[in-house]
């Protein structure tokens, strides 16, 4: 079966990335059909992949809105790192390949390789130190591309930015018109797009991200406090220092509204100073909020930086108010300018069309 290379995969593959995250902005914004269009493209381009995810995905049908979703297709020769529950549904056949020792709510994680093109579920491991493992026992089981199937929602639990590229599926699924759609995403853009801290920002704040919580440090880089706490539970310890010399503090976890309040309310005194977040998919706030907080003069960094490889766009909501797919996509790459858009159904369906005419459709 050979399929057009996309300038999507194009991107992809000329990068010499090893780990592709694909994540949706919410359920049924097409994050599953953007990452069978990368299979595809990669079994075509015979680039040996290795496949986890999140959590659970490739169900019947999603565990939120009970919708049905498109499976996960896989290809022959794919090395999969899934729970052991997930194989016995499996359509296709398979060959345990190896096995993690990182166990799940569905059983161990297990490395097959696929022997036939067909459907899968996949429920890889939530904790990012595992899924850290696992995306390393798939490259040395012979991956030279990982795939992690990955969810806003769930970044709480392990971060996309542990991939060297992230695709980000968007769709009308999220509510309103085409420009309500465009305007979430791009405040979404504005929070995952955070700028990389500096090598001596990162070096100060290393041993916070490595060991886990909350650091504070003064002006001239001198420890206040650092402690291995909850960041959800953090903003009360961080407003102790309210009166302090405050220059930088990072927080490891996820950021949610309490310790957000607590932030701007120590921005606000602390107009220079820095704040440093694992990545942008553990800021649980809104783009709003950030603009007011760089306003006080306060800078917002992220210890690791998220390379977004493409913004990938499904017309249709089950829910209804669906698009016009070509009205969609024009309008989405008019305004995410600088960022890969496309919409991989409609782009393989006028692949099909020149294919049948010999025209551009």
């Amino acid at each position: 079966m050979s399929i057009q290379e996309s300038p999507l995969w194009h991107r992809i593959h000329t990068s010499g990335m090893s780990t592709l995250a694909v994540m949706g902005m919410t359920k049924n914004t097409g994050k599953t059909v953007a990452m069978n269009h990368v299979l595809a493209q990669a079994a075509t381009a015979q680039v040996e992949v290795g496949l986890t995810s999140i959590g659970r995905d490739g169900e019947d049908r999603d565990q939120v809105f009970f919708n049905p979703k498109p499976p996960i297709m896989v290809w022959p020769g794919t090395l999969v790192a899934t729970a052991r529950e997930t194989l016995q549904r499996a359509k296709v056949r398979w060959k345990l390949i190896d096995s993690t020792e990182i166990d799940s709510p569905m059983g161990e994680i297990l490395v097959v390789k696929v022997l036939e093109y067909g459907e899968m579920e996949v429920a890889g491991a939530s904790r990012g130190t595992d899924q850290l493992k696992i995306i390393s026992r798939l490259k040395q089981c012979g991956a030279s591309l990982v795939i992690l199937d990955g969810a806003l929602g769930r970044s709480h639990h392990a971060s996309p930015a542990i991939a060297n590229g992230v695709i980000l599926a968007t769709g009308a699924a999220i509510g309103g018109g085409i420009q309500d759609v465009i305007r979430k995403t791009r405040d979404r853009l504005g929070i995952l797009g955070i700028a990389q801290a500096g090598s001596a920002t990162k070096d100060l704040c290393e041993t916070v991200f490595s060991k886990g919580g909350v650091g504070i440090w003064d002006t001239h880089g001198e420890t206040l406090f650092q402690e291995e706490i909850a960041t959800l539970n953090a903003g009360a310890k961080l407003l102790e220092y309210l009166d302090a010399d405050i220059g930088t503090i990072a927080v490891s976890g996820a950021v949610g509204r309490s310790l957000w309040q607590a932030l701007s309310t120590l921005g606000a005194r602390h107009p220079a100073m820095t704040v440093v977040v694992a990545d942008g998919t553990k800021l649980f706030i809104e783009n709003t909020d950030l603009v007011i907080f760089q306003k006080l003069g306060a800078k917002l960094l992220g210890y690791r930086g998220i390379n977004l490889t493409g913004i990938t766009l499904n017309p249709f909501s089950p829910m209804g108010g669906s698009f016009e797919a070509a009205e969609f996509l024009a309008a989405a790459k008019q305004a995410f300018v600088g960022y890969d858009v496309c919409d991989v159904v409609l782009e393989a369906t006028s692949d099909e069309k020149i294919k049948e005419t010999g025209e551009v459709a």
